[in-house]
Parts: structure tokens; C-alpha cells; sequence
């Protein structure tokens, strides 16, 4: 941050004008008063560095810097929300489709009224966090729904009833190789039906922490509109945000291991 600072600092508009001005003051002294280049050229690089010196310490240079930072980031982050959002559509059903486009006209309205008053900080505070929030939003709903969609043609059904047939054939087995060998595949069944039965309940607990999110960026569109303040509110968002993060790279990591298997 200091490096763009500083770079900020070195090609500031008011700096180089000034530089601009300081090389024809030079040029003049240099052809009507005889002064060696060399010591003209210390003094303009003296000057342009004072002059940058001084507009990296300013607090009124700093906050205008990082305003514009904001600005920038929040940019981004829309342009990421629109294309993460195209993106997840396919992999949506009606009822998602409906919560996505849902989320994304609220994320719309937060930043309509982000815009006319870009330099209000509770806004700039509001519009950053609801982006992030939506950000994650999507990146949870497009791993929820690809796992949703494997977990649900796993038919549990048909696993139980091989389980108890297997059970049954069990009594009637007087081999102990084939005995072994029943009870190994009646094992893995039933830790086919744990890991189901876990899944269901990561997309259960994903789908109430979607839900969360999708709640809090309605009440950030709220707040924002109304102009109340909710500084205190915001200190919160970062949990919601983890929360959101961390469910999405699990159902992301089980998507990556799906595919490798």
C-alpha cells in the first residue's frame, strides 16, 4: 500500500505540473544568469522531491488516496459479482435461480445509492462489505449446487435394501472366505450412507448459511438506503463473511475431490 502511495505521490497531477514549471524556470535561469546545469538540475530533483515528500505525508493527500482505492476495489468486486453470477446460472435450479437474481437486485441497489454519494464513508463501508458478501454468495451456491445435484443421484434406498439382503445372506453362509467378503461390501455400504448422511447435513447447514448472507445483504440494502447507521452492524459482517468462506471451500474441496476420483 505504501509503494502505491508513494507511486501515487510521484505522478500526482499538482507534483508534475509543478515539476513541469520547475524545468522552465531552470531552462530561464540556466540561459539568462549562467548557472551550471548541474546545480540547477540538484535543485529541481530537491524541490519535486520536497514536493513529493510532502503530498506522502499529507492526510488530506492520503485520504483522497485511499477513497480512490475504494473506489477501485468496489468497482472490481461488482465486476466479479456480475461474472461469478453468470457463471453459477447454470449450474442453478428455479428456486436458486430466483434467490440469485434476488441477491443481485438488492446488490444492485446498493450500489445505485453507493454511487451518489461516493464520498460517504458508512457507504463506502456498506457497498464493500455487501460485494464481498455476494462474492462469497455465489462462490457457495455454485460448489452447494453441483454437490447438491451428485448427492441427490445417490439413491439411499437401494444401498439400505442391498445392506439388508446382505445381512440376511449372512445367516446362510457357511464359507468364511465369502462370509468375509459379504461383510466387507456391507461395511462399505454403510460408510457410503455416513458419508451421505454427512453431506446432506454440510448442504443443509450451506443452504441455512446462503440464506444468512442473502438476509444480511438485504439488511446492508436496507441500512444504506436509509441512511441509518450501522457502523456497529458492520463490525459483524467479517464473521458472517468467514462463516460464508469457509462453508463454500469445503463443498469446493469435496467438488475437487469428486472430479479427481
Amino acid at each position: 500500500m505504501k509503494i502505491k502511495l508513494l507511486l501515487n505521490s510521484i505522478f500526482y497531477y499538482k507534483n508534475i505540473g509543478m515539476l513541469l514549471i520547475l524545468l522552465g524556470v531552470g531552462y530561464t535561469v540556466r540561459e539568462y544568469m549562467g548557472i551550471p546545469p548541474f546545480y540547477i538540475a540538484c535543485a529541481q530533483v530537491v524541490l519535486y522531491l520536497a514536493l513529493v515528500l510532502k503530498s506522502f505525508t499529507s492526510k488530506k493527500f492520503q485520504d483522497r488516496f485511499l477513497q480512490k482505492m475504494k473506489q477501485r476495489n468496489i468497482k472490481r468486486l461488482n465486476k466479479k459479482c456480475i461474472k461469478l453470477a453468470s457463471g453459477a446460472v447454470r449450474y442453478t435450479n428455479a428456486a436458486y435461480y430466483r434467490k440469485l437474481s434476488s441477491l443481485m437486485r438488492d446488490k444492485d441497489e446498493i450500489i445505485k445509492s453507493y454511487n451518489k454519494d461516493k464520498s460517504n464513508y458508512l457507504k463506502v463501508k456498506i457497498a464493500e462489505q455487501a460485494l464481498n458478501l455476494v462474492v462469497a454468495y455465489i462462490n457457495l451456491l455454485r460448489d452447494f449446487c453441483i454437490r447438491s445435484r451428485e448427492v441427490g443421484k445417490i439413491n439411499i434406498n437401494l444401498i439400505m435394501e442391498r445392506i439388508a439382503q446382505n445381512n440376511r445372506r449372512l445367516n446362510f453362509i457357511n464359507d468364511s472366505k465369502v462370509y468375509e467378503d459379504i461383510k466387507r461390501i456391507i461395511e462399505m455400504d454403510e460408510r457410503m450412507i455416513e458419508r451421505h448422511k454427512e453431506e446432506r447435513s454440510d448442504l443443509e447447514r450451506a443452504d441455512a448459511r446462503m440464506e444468512y448472507v442473502k438476509s444480511t445483504v438485504g439488511m446492508l440494502r436496507h441500512q444504506i438506503n436509509s441512511g441509518l447507521d450501522s457502523e456497529k452492524n458492520l463490525e459483524n459482517i467479517e464473521n458472517i463473511l468467514n462463516e460464508a468462506v469457509a462453508f463454500e471451500n469445503v463443498l469446493s474441496e469435496r467438488n475437487k475431490r469428486r472430479l479427481r476420483n
